[in-house]
Formats: structure tokens, sequence, C-alpha cells
């Protein structure tokens, strides 16, 4: 199977739909309940939903699903019948397979149910319709040029005495998610240092976020969070909450970190443990969803909510 461990749970949603071919008769005797095998659609449905709820069972590769919901639904024609099977659920894969595998079993019980009486029976189609969730959804606008700086404190890496990995690690991501890097900069563990560097960025280079790592943990040393709450106008509470609750599934010492977030102007700042695992998890756990900080701070959303139109939640 794929590995999804390091994706984020998000609600997902899918729905797919089957086609069954049959002749006019056919419909009146479903319609009457006069098939030889009674009660077709009922039955279809049953087998639709209870095939949803199996599909890994059926299909090897894919994943167990905690399905939160699954209908299966009937349009009858003049000579066809939709079958229609919409899936729910909160995980970290999507169930697109689930919404197909619940479509297909209905319109082959249906078919079952039919073959006797029907010469002309025919399954013409089954095609996925939609589906919701997952990083698909919460995508940056691909014209949306953001500007980013990164920053290591490390007293170690700073005097020459140790390789940074971790702010590597961010730089890549950053760029992968489409972003420009104005700055990548060594630090050592200096609060009087860290404070004047990134209010410079947020005031004067005006960066779209500052993403820092190191400094977030219990030492003497580590005084990045008092530096970073001074900064601050708002505070972006929910942010640290997520990569800490991100973490804490793959390492109990997650606990243990302090990282902040907030707002400076139009600036997103981001504070991320030193080690590469702490960054891994944080920068898996916020984004893409950060980017919509973006839209909220350029007062897109209220513009948005004033027209009535779908938006995220924020």
């Amino acid at each position: 199977m794929r590995d999804i461990t390091r994706k984020i749970n998000t609600h997902r949603t899918a729905l797919a739909k089957a086609l069954v071919r049959v002749s006019p008769a056919t419909i009146d005797l479903i319609k009457e309940n006069k098939t030889p095998k009674p009660d077709t659609l009922q039955t279809a449905r049953v087998a639709g939903i209870q095939a949803a709820k199996n599909t890994s069972q059926i299909i090897p590769y894919c994943h167990p699903l905690p399905l939160t919901y699954a209908k299966v639904d009937f349009v009858m024609d003049e000579d066809t019948i939709e079958v229609m099977c919409e899936v729910k659920a909160i995980y970290r894969t999507g169930v697109e397979m689930e919404a197909l595998t619940g479509a297909s079993v209905a319109a082959l019980t249906v078919y079952d149910m039919l073959k006797a009486v029907d010469d002309l029976l025919e399954i013409e189609s089954v095609r996925l319709i939609k589906k919701t969730g997952g990083k698909s959804s919460f995508k940056r606008k691909a014209e949306d040029k953001r500007r980013a700086v990164v920053l290591v404190l490390s007293d170690s890496v700073a005097r020459g005495e140790a390789e940074d990995v971790s702010g590597k690690l961010i730089v890549e991501r950053l760029k992968a998610e489409g972003l420009e890097l104005v700055e990548y900069k060594v630090l050592p563990d200096d609060e009087t240092v860290l404070f004047p560097f990134v209010r410079k960025c947020a005031d004067e280079l005006k960066v779209d976020i500052v993403i820092t790592t190191g400094g977030t943990g219990v030492s003497p040393r580590d005084t990045t969070p008092e530096a970073i709450s001074r900064l601050l106008e708002k505070e972006l509470p929910g942010v640290t909450e997520t990569i800490r609750a991100y973490g804490q599934e793959r390492n109990p010492y997650s606990m243990l970190s302090r990282s902040t977030a907030g707002v400076r102007g139009k600036t997103v700042i981001i504070s991320l443990p030193g080690s590469t695992g702490g960054v891994e998890d944080g920068m898996d756990a916020v984004f893409p969803a950060i980017f919509h900080t973006f839209a909220m701070l350029a007062g897109e959303c209220h513009s948005a909510r004033n027209k009535k139109e779908v938006r995220p939640n924020s």
C-alpha cells in the first residue's frame, strides 16, 4: 500500500455513478415489485453500502477506512437505472474507491436481480462524479506568489561546529510549495539577534512568511518563543496546536515543544523545533492550509462572505 503516515486527516467525500441499461418492461416490473427476486433496489442499496464499507477487502491496495457515511440512491428512467453512491470519511486518504466500489456492486446486484427477465441488461458505465478533501482541496492559487525567509537558530551551526539540516528541509519544502526564498540565514540562539532580524523581515522586507527552526525547547538558550511573542500583533494558537497534535501522534517528545505562531503586519511567523523530525512534522501539519492566512490578511474572505461564495472555514 502507499505510505500515508505523514498525511493529515481531512474531511473526504466522493460521489460515484453507475448506469444500468434495461428494457422499459423491466422498469415496470421493478416499480410493481414483480421481479423474480423481489425488492431489487433495496437489496442493491444494502449491497452497495456494504461493499463501500469493505472496499479494502476487495481492492488489494486500498487502505481500510473508517467511513462516517455511505448512501446509495437510484434514479429510474424509461430504460435506465442510475446508481449513485456517496461516501464520507475523516481520514488521511481519499474515498473515491469506496464510492466507485459501492456504485459498482450496487449495479452488479441490480444486474443479478434482473438477469432472469431482461436479455438487454447491461452495465454501461461506472465513473467518479466528484471528490473533495485532502491537500488538493486546499492548494494555493498558482498565481499567488509568496516570499519567504528561513531562519536557523543554533549556536553550534553558527560557530561552524555542526551542519544545518532542519533549515535546508524547510527551504526545500517551501520551494516545493511554490514560494520564493528571499533569505536563508543562520543565527546563534540569542534573543537580541533574533528579534531585530525577524522585525526587519516583517516591517522592511515585508515578506509573506518567516519560518524559524530551533530554540523552542526548555534549555537556558531556548528563547525563540519569547522573542517571537514580543513581535506578534496577533497570535495563531491553532497553528501551534496543530503542529503539536500532529507531532504527538508520531513522537511523544512533541509535547515539550514551545513552537509559536502569529502575524505581524501581513507577515506570518512560525517557529518550529530544531530537530529534523520536528521540522518535517511541522511543515506537514501546516502546509498547504497556511496559505489561507494570506487570503484572510488581504480581506478576501470577507469579500467572499459578502458575495455568499463558498469558502473554507476560517
